[in-house]
């Protein structure tokens, strides 16, 4: 299989089917990661739940997967938000082609918003709660927590993980050294973020650097250059 498209019919079948099954209160993609990534999702049912359509792109936790930022994208049962305070809980699979590339996505994310306010509604009522009260670690048993952000475009998306990055940076971009730019272009980088087209102009554009010192940072985070820590035409060596 060299693309989803060569198992179409198998696709639409079990599509179809977990949308029969499960209703619609779980939205079902299905992503062909060989196309642009601004233009993933080839099938989608009930997309009222994340307000998404055929020919919108992909999540960043797809990103990471093509970046191979993560070794096995494949995961269940996680908890995710939409922007307009959607709890889901979502489950994605990977599927690879001939030559061992990661070719397309599916996915479903169940709407888990009313179940949860009728489970706390239930727990005031009852004031008892069966689950075990011990002084055992709870954290032990904790999955961690995976952050999904759901957008109608890739610049969305984008914006969303450069703040993200700046966030973990921790001050603005006028008080940046040189050191912090280029664990800002790391962080991306390992997010996938240099995957969306274009995204080197929108990052150096907030960044205020030149794309020549763009590619020095990229090269530098991904270990194919030595950092001389000699400065950049543009302020970046701050």
């Amino acid at each position: 299989m060299k693309t989803i498209h060569d198992q179409w019919e198998l696709f639409n079948k079990i599509i179809g089917l977990l949308e029969r099954h499960l209703g619609p209160k779980c939205e079902v993609v299905l992503h062909d990661l060989k196309k642009d990534y601004s233009s993933t999702i080839v099938d989608i049912r009930n997309g009222h739940i994340t307000n998404r359509k055929i020919g919108d792109g992909g999540s960043n936790l797809g990103l990471e997967v093509l970046r191979g930022s993560v070794e096995d994208g494949d995961q269940f049962n996680y908890i995710t938000y939409t922007r307009d305070n959607k709890i889901l809980r979502s489950s994605s699979i990977y599927f690879k082609g001939d030559d061992n590339e990661v070719i397309g996505a599916l996915c479903v994310n169940l709407d888990i918003t009313q179940s949860l306010q009728y489970e706390d509604y239930l727990r005031q009522f009852n004031q008892f709660s069966l689950q075990k009260q011990d002084n055992r670690d709870e954290n032990s048993s904790k999955k961690p927590e995976v952050k999904e952000i759901f957008t109608n475009s890739v610049q969305d998306l984008l914006e969303y993980l450069i703040t993200e990055s700046q966030s973990q940076i921790g001050r603005p971009v006028s008080a940046m050294t040189r050191a912090d730019k280029l664990q800002f272009i790391r962080f991306l980088d390992q997010k996938g973020a240099f995957l969306i087209t274009r995204s080197g102009d929108t990052v150096c554009e907030f960044l205020k650097i030149s794309k020549y010192t763009l590619y020095r940072y990229l090269e530098i985070a991904r270990g194919e250059r030595e950092d001389t820590d000699i400065g950049d035409k543009d302020g970046g060596g701050k």
